[in-house]
């Protein structure tokens, strides 16, 4: 529990830190790569040894993990699109949605616990993570012609849970968690750094030393979001269905508080709805478990 605790607080930091980045004008794609290269420096420190390339590629879970990094940073472009495209609360939605696809595959092909009030818990909780994600009183709404995109993040964003749950079960042993995380970042950064390359060359991109500090300070929260996740879903007593679920939602419900507390924000009478069914909802899948 105490794992999946920290997952949480790791998690609602990068919120903090994005909502820092709209206030200093922060360049997304350069803070994200500069976010990837930390996470994947923060890795390597966990870990406690220098790891050779021949080391890591003897690794089962190697090449899965490198095909993960770089679908991190392909759901991160997806996601710029679909803010562009649909806004923010589109983009917020398709993502915490995604979590009944990890769900789905650990009550399906681990047969996890499917009682009644564990069930009952999860749609709350998805319900909760729509109505807590709404930023206007108008619901969301995004043209036909770009429902594509926020679909994508969806699967996307769930394939990327799922790989986690899927990988560190069946491949990355104990003591491998922290290489196995900085490995998936390392290779985010490398396709981010090819990315920023190849808009430099084309002079649609200007380098600036405030993105890169600000991905720095973004990393070590998103290294460990990940890490702290990892060790969640092989802990004893939640089951990773539940482990998703909690984590998901306690990331919307605290987001919200510390958004009101910190930025001022100002919440709908939706979103308060949806903090209510949070909290209903973690208190039935811990009854539940």
């Amino acid at each position: 529990m105490f794992y999946l605790l920290f997952s949480v607080l790791a998690a609602t930091m990068i919120f903090v830190v994005f909502k820092l980045f709209e206030r200093f004008k922060i360049d997304i794609l350069q803070a994200i790569t500069a976010n990837y290269i930390t996470a994947f420096i923060t890795g390597i420190i966990a870990y406690g040894e220098v790891a050779s390339i021949s080391q890591m590629i003897s690794y089962d879970w190697f090449y899965y993990s490198i095909l993960l990094g770089i679908l991190f940073i392909v759901v991160f472009v997806l996601m710029a699109i679909t803010t562009q495209k649909g806004g923010l609360s589109v983009v917020s939605i398709a993502t915490k949605m995604s979590m009944v696809i990890p769900i789905l595959f650990g009550l399906f092909y681990y047969k996890e616990d499917a009682s009644a009030l564990k069930i009952i818990g999860i749609l709350l909780a998805l319900i909760a993570v729509y109505f807590s994600s709404l930023k206007s009183k108008s619901n969301i709404s995004i043209d036909k012609k770009y429902i594509i995109y926020p679909i994508l993040v969806f699967i996307g964003s769930g394939i990327v849970d799922t790989s986690i749950k899927f990988l560190e079960d069946s491949f990355v042993a104990k003591n491998d968690v922290p290489i196995f995380s900085a490995t998936i970042f390392f290779a985010a950064a490398i396709v981010g750094a090819l990315i920023i390359i190849y808009k430099a060359i084309k002079g649609t991109v200007k380098i600036e030393l405030k993105n890169w500090v600000a991905g720095i300070f973004l990393g070590i929260p998103n290294y460990f979001s990940v890490y702290f996740l990892v060790k969640a879903l092989r802990s004893e007593g939640l089951e990773s269905s539940e482990v998703f679920t909690l984590n998901n939602v306690a990331v919307v419900m605290l987001s919200t508080i510390l958004g009101i507390l910190l930025f001022k924000e100002k919440l709908i009478p939706k979103n308060w709805f949806g903090i209510f069914l949070a909290i209903t909802s973690i208190l039935l899948i811990f009854f539940s478990s």
